[in-house]
């Protein structure tokens, strides 16, 4: 008799949060590794921690333009002597000598004999002549070498996604080359008849395949390497070569359509007869129907078939496993509250993302307004908004007004 603790088999609704947990137990972090160069880098997850070759800063130096000096030479009345300048790569050579300054730039070493820096607005020169206005402290806007970090501390870490600002970090630190994971791989596909290419004629009954092309675009977003094996036709050993092939090459499979109860084409056949999957009914709008298991080693993922019900469970489901094989942290969206701007209609039984926009009122209150009709076959509705209104399992609607929660879109989709 099926547990309480086995999520595929209960024939009930699941919670979109039950059953991304079930998800996540079932997959695994790549860990595979190659070393990249730094100019490859972006987007990449590094597998090995890494440490500073130097001190960061590496030198004594100056944060701003201005004169550098000994501050215990300020007796308030005598000027210094200005004996030379010091630039970011071309210092100052020598000791500045008691009673004497510097012209110093921004990022340029502190001269030896020199402990403090004064900005330029603060002071009087007279041709080789120079007051100073004393600054509240001795070693005022002196960067000190090491402040930031010593040479040999860890900096990042195994498991950190490298964006820009980790790329200027590895640059800092002298990192060139170093040791990523792999790359993920991820096929897809679509299924039907009625599917045709973008820039052809549509005949009777038939439509252009947008899905494949959100998933696309979606993939993308998530630095994976990308597989599109393009449409496969309703034939069910062209549809089980697919998989074969999809499952040969990838880490990951994903399909549109065909896994609905009342779906009458080959796919569920070839997933029963080709892997181990199991079909879920989940407690979530749009994005009832969901595929989930695997094709040998491959972990497949089957959305739904209409558009916004494509993207809404790959945001919700898939990229969290995406993250999790790419050895990422898993990381709780960030949602706020916001005041509803119109009356909502919803029943009571499943949770619903519906697609919406997120400003603020003249008075910098957060307020959100729907995009407009909420069909899972609105697809224009995604392209209209920036955030999710989420709204639980037990909302029976909601009137203009009432406190939401809403969930911004991150990179996937924003």
């Amino acid at each position: 008799m099926p547990t309480q603790a086995d999520p595929c088999s209960k024939p009930s609704l699941m919670h979109p949060d039950q059953a991304i947990a079930a998800l996540l137990e079932q997959v695994k972090h790549v860990t595979d590794s190659e070393i990249v160069a730094l100019q490859h880098a972006l987007g990449r997850v590094l597998a090995e921690d890494l440490a500073s070759h130097v001190d960061l800063p590496p030198f004594d130096n100056s944060a701003m333009d201005g004169y550098a000096f000994n501050f215990d030479d300020l007796d308030g009345t005598k000027p210094l002597t200005l004996i030379g300048e010091s630039f970011a790569g071309h210092p100052f050579v020598g000791q500045c000598p008691p009673g004497s300054c510097v012209r110093i730039m921004t990022g340029a070493p502190v001269p030896a004999g020199c402990d403090t820096v004064q900005m330029q607005e603060k002071v009087t020169a007279d041709g080789n002549n120079i007051s100073i206005e004393a600054p509240k402290a001795k070693g005022a806007n002196v960067r000190y070498r090491a402040e930031e970090l010593k040479k040999g501390t860890t900096v990042l870490k195994a498991g950190t996604y490298i964006g820009s600002a980790e790329m200027g970090v590895l640059a800092t630190i002298g990192a060139n080359q170093f040791r990523v994971y792999r790359q993920l791989k991820v096929a897809f596909f679509s299924t039907g008849d009625e599917l045709r290419p973008v820039g052809t004629d549509l005949g009777p009954g038939q439509i252009y395949d947008s899905n494949r092309y959100s998933i696309q675009g979606m993939l993308m977003r998530a630095n994976v390497e990308s597989i599109d094996l393009g449409v496969i036709e309703d034939n069910k050993e062209a549809i089980r070569q697919a998989f074969k092939e999809a499952a040969d090459c990838a880490d990951m499979v994903i399909t549109s359509g065909g896994v609905s109860v009342g779906d009458a084409d080959f796919t569920k056949q070839v997933l029963d007869e080709e892997g181990k999957i199991t079909f879920w009914k989940l407690a979530m709008k749009p994005g009832k129907p969901f595929a989930f298991g695997h094709l040998n080693n491959a972990v497949f993922c089957g959305l739904p078939g209409n558009p916004v019900s494509s993207m809404v469970t790959f945001y919700k489901l898939v990229w969290p496993l995406l993250q999790k094989m790419q050895g990422l942290p898993q990381a709780k969206p960030l949602t706020l509250s916001a005041t509803l701007t119109q009356d909502i209609r919803k029943l009571a039984g499943r949770v619903e993302y519906q697609r919406a926009v997120l400003s603020y009122n003249e008075q910098g209150d957060a307020q959100v307004s729907l995009t407009g009709g909420q069909s899972s076959g609105m697809l224009t509705s995604m392209t209209m908004a920036n955030c999710f209104i989420i709204l639980e399992q037990d909302c029976n609607g909601l009137t203009a007004g009432s406190q939401v929660t809403v969930e911004p879109f991150n990179s996937v989709l924003g």
